[in-house]
């Protein structure tokens, strides 16, 4: 018993680390890229903004699938399929492969705005989330 408890605890805090060292290795990337100030009010903002794609018929946030807490579960709008929490502090596991960040924000961020997001806008989106 003692040893499983052991091992849950180390796999949690090394999702930790990993998730920290992505964020910390995006958070270089954005700088290079001369992003300003990181601000997680400005995230907030964004995620919780409508807009309308081209060619679409529905306005579109990211609320619309992830839900205005990003601490609980989400639902995809199209598909109906669950989207886990997207607050750090409930999902260790959802920031911690960069390749799979930029993935998820070139597609959502097409998707939802019609268009790729900034550097400096993921890294306010980054900032919210991880103050969730």
């Amino acid at each position: 018993m003692k040893f499983t408890y052991l091992i849950f605890v180390l796999v949690l805090v090394c999702n930790q680390a990993y998730a920290a060292n992505a964020l910390q290795q995006l958070q270089r990337e954005y700088q290079q890229q001369g992003v300003g100030e990181v601000n997680p009010d400005a995230g907030k903002k964004l995620w919780e903004s409508k807009h309308m794609p081209k060619k679409k018929t529905v306005q579109r946030s990211c609320t619309s699938c992830h839900g205005h807490d990003p601490r609980q579960d989400g639902k995809h709008a199209k598909t109906g399929k669950l989207i886990g929490p997207m607050a750090v502090s409930v999902n260790k596991n959802r920031f911690t492969k960069v390749k799979k960040i930029k993935k998820w924000f070139k597609r959502n961020c097409k998707w939802t705005f019609g268009r790729e997001c900034s550097a400096q806008e993921q890294a306010n989106i980054l900032a919210y989330l991880r103050n969730q």
